[in-house]
This record gives structure tokens, sequence and C-alpha cells, in this order.
């Protein structure tokens, strides 16, 4: 067993190493465009990871994914934002003058953005977490729309529906990635566990879970709490590498988003989310040539605004159709795994 677990350790940290290196040569070797792909792709494995963690493992139809990443956008954003960029954004309706000179660093600033977002998650997650299935979806999503209700209109805090630009581009491929694989990491300890174990016992049958002495209510809220958590460092890393923001952006749009990478890789799946992450940040880009004209060299295609969702919404009723179970249902795939099925078929092979 000692020997299983070195074995595990070392294969991680290898892969790890080996994701760094591929990592520094798409640095050196990839313009700007495909770069933010790239961190596109680590943003959406959070961000993923964050729904899947309520509605995969534990079981809660939450919606308000968006809300929590409009907190720690924000967050990020006037903590990260110069006295000079502030003072250029509010022209119209002056800054409070509290937080006009903070300025800390991208890591203070990530933090930050995750506690706030995490103690809105948790005052949100008391009262609501007493309702069940549409209800809970209901509330959630309610709670998404409000915050950007009350973003719009906190003028002297986050500039209302103007939004705040110039933010300074501090999300990189490294930042970005090592949060990525510090959340998968986590996941993958926190499964395993048996608090993991809880979770996945109170989503298959809370009356169960609880006769067994489960406290539904501290795992739900502290699952609701680190999910919320997670959303706000992801709202955080896409706020600094996209340099500018506005209350539009964290409507229901991006909830749905988020829900339908979930939905695509599996829901309970930590492979599934890092997967399906990546598929959606590269269809997202790479479908936009339908929404612009497109010349075919014997025709013109007109662009047809809007069209990228429409093939996406296209693409989840088929997943929902033929996956039921997303591409990856419940199941994980790991390199131990892999070797222990390939070292079974050599001897298999050596057999026979």
């Amino acid at each position: 067993m000692e020997l299983h677990n070195k074995k595990k350790t070392l294969l991680t940290i290898g892969s790890i190493v080996l994701l760094f290196i591929v990592l520094t040569w798409m640095q050196r070797n990839f313009d700007g465009y495909k770069i933010r792909i790239v961190n596109l792709c680590a943003i959406n494995i959070i961000l993923a990871l964050s729904l899947n963690l309520t509605n995969g493992f534990t079981g809660l139809f939450s919606l308000g994914t968006a809300g929590f990443m409009a907190i720690g956008a924000y967050t990020s954003a006037i903590l990260t934002m110069s006295r000079e960029v502030k003072e250029m954004n509010f022209f119209m309706t002056p800054m409070s003058p509290a937080l006009l000179n903070i300025n800390t660093s991208f890591f203070v600033a990530l933090l930050l953005a995750g506690l706030f977002a995490g103690v809105a998650g948790y005052l949100i997650g008391s009262p609501v977490l007493k309702l069940r299935g549409d209800y809970l979806a209901i509330a959630t999503l309610g709670f998404g729309e409000i915050i950007s209700v009350i973003f719009t209109n906190l003028q002297t805090i986050t500039n209302g529906a103007l939004g705040l630009k110039g933010l300074p581009e501090y999300t990189n491929i490294y930042w970005s990635w090592a949060i990525a694989v510090l959340v998968i990491l986590g996941f993958s300890n926190l499964m395993n566990s048996s608090y993991g174990s809880a979770l996945k016992s109170i989503r298959e049958d809370e009356t169960a879970a609880q006769a067994m002495g489960i406290n539904l209510y501290s795992h739900k809220i502290l699952a609701f709490t680190i999910s919320a958590f997670l959303a706000g460092i992801g709202g955080a890393l896409l706020a600094n590498l996209l340099s500018t923001i506005d209350p539009t952006m964290f409507r229901f749009f991006y909830t749905y988003q988020v829900l339908l990478i979930v939905v695509l890789g599996g829901m309970g799946s930590i492979t599934g989310s890092v997967v399906s992450g990546c598929i959606m940040a590269v269809l997202m880009e790479a479908l936009r040539s339908v929404e612009s004209t497109l010349d075919l060299g014997f025709m013109i295609l007109p662009g047809i605004p809007g069209m990228r969702m429409v093939i996406f919404s296209i693409i989840l009723v088929s997943v929902v159709l033929f996956l039921p179970n997303g591409i990856m249902g419940e199941k994980e795939l790991s390199l131990m795994n892999i070797l222990s099925k390939r070292r079974s078929g050599a001897n298999e092979s050596t057999r026979g």
C-alpha cells in the first residue's frame, strides 16, 4: 500500500512537471490569442469543478455561479487597479475615497476575491439550502440576478453599468493552470475522503444519509461555501485576463455556460469537468466563424449573431440523448489506472 502511494505521488509530480513544461513551450511559441484560449481552459476547469461540487457531487441544483463570479471579479478589479486607472474609469461618479488608494498584489486580490465570494455563499446558503430541487435552483438563480442589479447601481464602488476597464492583465497560464491543478488535486483528495463519501451519500438519498448520522446542513453549507469560493477565484482570474468587466457579463448566461460544461463532462466527474472545460474553451473560439461572414470561394455565407450558443444547445441536447451521463459519467481517469491496465494486458498476452 505504501509503495502504491509512493508511485501515485511520483506519477502526480511527474505529470505536473510535464504539464508546466508544455505550458512553458506554449508561452514561448503561441501568440496572445492562443494563450488566452489556454487560460480560458484553466478558468473553465475551475468554474466547472466549483459547480460540480454542488450539482454533481452533493446533488444541490444551484444556479448562482455567475453571482459569485461577479463578486470575485469586482473584488480583484478594485484591489489591483491603480489610482490613476480608477480615476479614469469613475469620470461620471467619483469612486468612494476609501477604495481609491487601495492597491494590492494579485495573490492577495485572488485570496480576498475567493473569501468575499465564500462569505456571500455562506450567507446566501444558510437560508436557501433549506429548499430542495427546483426551489433551490430558482432561489440561487434569483441571487445571481440580484447581484447583477446591485452592482449596476453601486456606482461609487463598481462604476455601475459602465463597468471597469484597464484592469492589469495579471492572469497568465502559470497563474491559471497552477490554481486549476491545485483545485483538481484538492477535489481528488476530497472525493476520496470520508467527507466526499458523505457528500455523495447526500446526493443519492438524503434520508438514508441522515439516518447514518451525517449532518445534512453542515455538509451542504460547507460544499456551497467552497463552491462559491472557487467561483470567486475563477471570476477574479477572468477579470484580470479580459482586463474589462461589467455587470451584464455575469448574468444567467454565464451560469448556463458553466452548467453546460458540467453536464457535457459528466455530473460528479472531475476528469469530465477537465475534459469538457477545455473542449468548451476551444469550441467557443473556433465557432466564432459561424457568427461572421464566411467566404467559401463559390459563395459567401452571412454570419448569424448568437449562432454559437445555438450550436452548443444542439450539442447539449445530443449529449443528453446519446450520452445521458456525459462524456465521462462518474468515471475518473488516472495514470495509475492506465498503467495497471497496460500491465494486466501485457501479463495476459505473455501468458497466452
